[in-house]
């Protein structure tokens, strides 16, 4: 492996337009939706500020994690920062977007009842679970894998689905709608415990066995 020293963390951002956009736009609406929208719309409602250092900290965390050296240093050079880069966009990031969001702000597209009925579906735990977990091994398949690392477009996509399968997969835990509500607090310990398992399984069947990566194979 390349010396990795100072230089490596100075040099290797990834400024793509399409994580700064991407960022720049939720970050933005979601400001202006609890902010002015906020005032003029909901004028009885309040949002407190653990609720939007919540989001923008899960904003903050995902943003680091795609353009940071972490990048280069798990596509390029060691497995574990890749799969630390996934962890933040599936595990860290989603839960911190679903606390800070104000439950009045997606109750008036729950109340839609073609959007009602996909979302309830989408956040029912079986399914959410599945979702989730069926995404995180596919792209982990060692084909998909190295066409990520081949072609920025896939690279993207995958991306995206980890955030959004993370959302729905957190659902059940931080639902900020009482018309999806959160599962009981038994619900919530038991379905903690059977998500993080097939992580778990793929962590270790990974970890225990060769390469199946191209740039980890040297």
């Amino acid at each position: 492996m390349a010396d990795i020293g100072l230089d490596f963390w100075l040099t290797q951002w990834n400024w793509e337009p399409s994580i700064l956009i991407g960022t720049v736009l939720i970050v933005g609406l979601y400001l202006y939706a609890v902010g002015p929208l906020r005032k003029k719309h909901h004028p009885g409602e309040r949002i407190n500020s653990g609720q939007v250092f919540s989001f923008l900290l899960g904003m903050f965390i995902m943003f680091l994690a795609l353009v940071s050296p972490l990048d280069e240093l798990g596509d390029s050079y060691l497995f574990s920062a890749h799969m630390v880069q996934h962890l933040c966009l599936t595990i860290v990031g989603p839960p911190l977007l679903l606390i800070g969001t104000p439950g009045w702000l997606v109750d008036p597209l729950l109340r839609k009842p073609v959007i009602f009925s996909i979302a309830r579906a989408l956040t029912f735990p079986a399914v959410a679970f599945f979702l989730f977990n069926f995404d995180f091994w596919l792209w982990h398949a060692p084909s998909l894998y190295n066409a990520t690392l081949e072609n920025q477009n896939i690279h993207i996509l995958e991306h995206v689905t980890f955030i959004v399968f993370g959302v729905l997969n957190w659902w059940p835990i931080f639902s900020p709608s009482a018309l999806l509500p959160r599962l009981s607090i038994g619900g919530q310990v038991l379905y903690l415990f059977l998500s993080g398992m097939p992580t778990v399984a793929l962590g270790a069947g990974l970890t225990f066995f060769p390469p199946l990566y191209a740039p980890y194979l040297a």
